[in-house]
């Protein structure tokens, strides 16, 4: 993962925690009711991909173990991790693509019911994403995938020679005189491995995912709310098809790029879509992006823009990330896809402690915060997820007291502690396991690995019961908390 230059070393520091009394005064763990959208406690917990699927997207016990792990902790929600759309092959991701994946997901829903005791409510990451490759070795690129054309030849000086000599003098050729005979998207098939983008649109199936995706998204919404969760989470965010939609790099020329109102058009006919399913009474959220943090990406002004827009088109919270773009990754090993938070815009996402002179706390809090006003200037009340690098009491209390955030979202705090939010309510903040932002996790995430964290993952191994990862080596839910006396 890409790091700051300066390296600064950051320690988390929490603040003092509060009394079970101050608890129950706060902000924090008040409770909070906009439109269908209502919590017992200002507290959030982000979806999260922990790679406890099946190889063809159903849940299994360990999905189970994993959300009702976090439930018993009580936060005021849950958000499911990104569950593909379409009914597609897409490796040990859940899916909701067809009715077949619904009682697999009700059975999630249960167990977070029954470990909150009603408290915590569910819901549910809807993601459509386009392809990418692994990176290839070079020579299977130049001798079988590389489509060999006249433009090729004349660069290379063999218009009349077989392709099998075109291949081979490819394969040769110094890796500094490759831009001279690839074009782009050869170059980035060769060196970081094919992806699509949503300005493809010479691609029929990518031209087309304006008609597609409002279908696809309701589809899934209607099978969530069968399942029983207690609403979406409409993945706007990141490296994924909706996000590029709204980037400020979209320039499709159809109606559905360039400018902010064309870019904003198909998610708010995805939401239109999706609403006139589930109804009014059902949650519909999203999860955008503050900031794109590429060049020539979106900004907060950008931002701004979209988030009114999907305020007055009736979403009923808005959460706000930033960053974790495919376009500044880092190149991946031979054999390897790219990993989106591996570069700059990466970081912005999921800083860790070595850091530069803003630290990793809170760099999301004031891009939010100004979307959060111009929200509220236009005369809505739409509430305001915030998340990013928030670990103390202090610091979310704050953050809710400054009227920059409505909610509050905890994701590796909750990861490294799941009682984080039961410990902090009942007055025991100090029995806290407070992450210490070395992204342990996020390397377990880059390689497609159940993500635990080095906290707790090698505690009490030979506990009863306990349920290990495929080695054998890390448990996979953190010993359940015990309050004292």
């Amino acid at each position: 993962m890409w790091r700051p230059p300066q390296k600064i070393k950051w320690k988390p520091k929490p603040g003092t925690w509060p009394s079970r009394e101050q608890a129950d005064a706060s902000r924090l763990f008040s409770p909070l009711q906009r439109g269908p959208l209502a919590l017992a406690t200002r507290t959030w917990v982000p979806a999260m991909v922990p790679w406890r699927a099946t190889e063809d997207g159903f849940v299994t016990q360990d999905n189970i173990d994993w959300y009702a792990r976090f439930a018993a902790g009580r936060p005021g929600a849950v958000v499911l991790e990104a569950t593909g759309i379409r009914d597609v092959p897409s490796g040990p991701l859940l899916r909701i693509g067809h009715d077949r994946f619904v009682p697999g997901l009700r059975r999630v829903v249960d167990a977070v019911r029954e470990a909150s005791g009603g408290e915590t409510k569910l819901f549910i990451q809807l993601i459509d994403f386009l392809a990418i490759r692994r990176r290839p070795e070079p020579a299977k690129y130049f001798g079988r995938h590389l489509v060999v054309t006249e433009r090729h030849r004349d660069a290379l000086g063999l218009a009349d020679a077989p392709e099998a000599a075109v291949r081979a003098a490819l394969l040769a050729l110094p890796d500094e005189r490759l831009p001279e005979v690839l074009d782009a998207s050869e170059l980035e098939a060769l060196r970081m491995g094919a992806r699509e983008r949503v300005t493809d649109v010479e691609l029929p199936h990518v031209r087309e995912l304006p008609r597609v995706l409002p279908d696809l998204f309701a589809d899934a919404a209607r099978r969530a709310r069968e399942a029983g969760f207690d609403g979406v989470e409409l993945h706007y965010a990141h490296a994924y098809t909706m996000a590029s939609f709204l980037s400020a790099r979209n320039t499709r020329d159809d109606g559905y790029g360039g400018s902010r109102e064309n870019r904003a058009r198909l998610p708010l006919e995805v939401l239109e879509r999706v609403r006139s399913t589930v109804g009014n009474d059902y949650v519909v959220g999203c999860r955008y992006l503050s900031e794109d943090c590429i060049d020539g990406g979106s900004t907060v002004d950008d931002a701004i823009h979209f988030g009114v827009a999907f305020a007055k088109a009736g979403m009923d919270f808005l959460s706000l990330s930033r960053g974790g773009k495919f376009d500044d990754a880092k190149q991946p090993a031979i054999g390897a896809s790219a990993y989106p938070y591996t570069g700059p815009s990466g970081y912005e996402c999921m800083p860790a402690h070595v850091s530069d002179e803003r630290g990793p706390f809170g760099r999301n809090f004031e891009p939010s915060a100004r979307i959060r006003r111009a929200i509220r200037a236009a005369g809505l009340t739409t509430p305001v997820v915030v998340t990013g690098g928030v670990h103390g009491f202090e610091q979310a209390e704050a953050l809710l007291a400054s009227e920059r955030a409505d909610v509050v979202g905890f994701a590796r705090a909750s990861l490294a502690d799941p009682d984080w939010f039961m410990k902090v309510r009942t007055g025991h903040g100090d029995a806290v396991a407070m992450c210490i932002y070395a992204n342990y996790c996020e390397a377990l995430d880059e390689r497609h690995e159940e993500v635990t964290c080095q906290l707790w993952d090698r505690t009490a191994l030979d506990e009863p019961g306990v349920r290990k990862t495929k080695d054998g080596k890390r448990r996979l839910t953190p010993p359940a908390w015990v309050a004292p006396d």
